[in-house]
């Protein structure tokens, strides 16, 4: 596991005893909880420490913000649409931080609910290109960040929506946003339900973005960087994960930064996208991820089997033993350089 952010950025949240009121930080107090018929004490959750000269400001995108701008819509969080408001605005600070957001990059935000992250992106410097699937979500963030030109709010379902022909009119089309400058960034706390959607999506899109830096369930988390051969864990996706790209787990997120709070906690990933010249050799990589989901759609079958329907068991055994693989190999024995020889041996051009 890599943790690669400075010491500034390494503030970890857990429960601490009194702190003396001449001590400056940013604390969030979650609320008294009922647990086994009996009522738990509040904890404090320390955020990140401020100098001991500073003052400390009240954070915009607490608990009680959050309730707020929900309220003047009439709005509470949607189950159906995965909807977990960030409440911590030093995490956003971080996820900035990790794709490194300068003055005048271009960001897709997927999911801005109240405008916390959209806050921080906008505050760096960055033009934003915002997806809300939610149409009063999109409304408030709209008007919350109304007298700024360097939003754009787009009521979309980002798994349906034309990420890349948006990107490109935005370069063509706002005079705010150099056309030569560097490529797009992606930096988004999105909904856990679509993440592999969003990663399928985005990924293979290294033409337009240079990186894509998501906050995902922790569980998923793990799975796409960390996966190990020969695991229930190893799978398809994480075929596709480093064919496009080189992920890298940031931070863990405890599940209390999260209104409604979920089940789970989180962590954050850094995809560094691979330009096309960088892809592995293969004739296609329709025919390819498709020689790879066959393998595994019959994860105990040797490989030999599964992939009869594309030449001879024959012809697959003397393929993998071209590779220095054993002819009777399963697909969770394979990295993606094995499955790239592979694919380039048994299928024709």
């Amino acid at each position: 596991m890599s943790h690669s952010l400075s010491l500034s950025h390494q503030c970890y949240l857990q429960t601490l005893p009194p702190i003396s009121h001449n001590a400056s930080f940013t604390c969030h107090h979650t609320p008294p909880q009922k647990a086994n018929g009996s009522r738990r004490s509040p904890k404090l959750y320390i955020a990140c420490a401020r100098g001991n000269n500073r003052a400390s400001t009240p954070n915009k995108d607490d608990y009680h913000s959050t309730l707020k701008a929900l309220n003047s819509k009439g709005r509470s969080p949607r189950k159906s649409l995965g909807q977990n408001y960030m409440l911590n605005s030093d995490i956003n600070e971080q996820l900035v931080g990790v794709a490194g957001v300068e003055e005048g990059d271009v960001v897709l935000e997927i999911g801005p609910g109240t405008g916390s992250l959209t806050d921080t992106l906008i505050n760096s410097g960055a033009f934003v290109l915002a997806v809300e699937k939610d149409k009063h979500m999109a409304a408030l963030v709209s008007e919350r960040f109304s007298s700024t030109q360097k939003l754009k709010v787009l009521n979309e379902d980002i798994v349906k929506c034309h990420v890349r022909s948006h990107i490109s009119s935005l370069y063509g089309n706002t005079k705010e946003i150099d056309s030569d400058n560097r490529k797009a960034k992606v930096v988004a706390n999105i909904p856990f339900y679509i993440s592999t959607d969003v990663i399928k999506l985005l990924l293979p899109m290294g033409d337009i973005f240079s990186e894509v830096v998501l906050l995902l369930q922790e569980e998923t988390a793990l799975r796409l960087v960390e996966p190990s051969l020969r695991t229930p864990e190893y799978r398809p996706i994480n075929v596709f994960v480093n064919f496009y790209s080189d992920p890298e787990y940031k931070f863990k997120v405890e599940r209390t930064n999260f209104f409604p709070q979920p089940n789970v906690d989180a962590a954050v990933v850094s995809f560094k996208l691979k330009q096309p010249s960088e892809y592995p050799y293969v004739s296609s990589s329709k025919s390819f991820f498709a020689v790879v989901n066959s393998a595994f759609n019959e994860k105990r079958k040797m490989i030999r089997k599964s992939l009869q329907h594309i030449c001879t068991s024959l012809e697959i055994e003397e393929a993998l033993e071209s590779i220095g693989l054993l002819s009777t190999s399963r697909p969770e024995e394979l990295t993606m350089d094995d499955f790239v020889k592979l694919h380039n041996l048994i299928t024709k051009e």
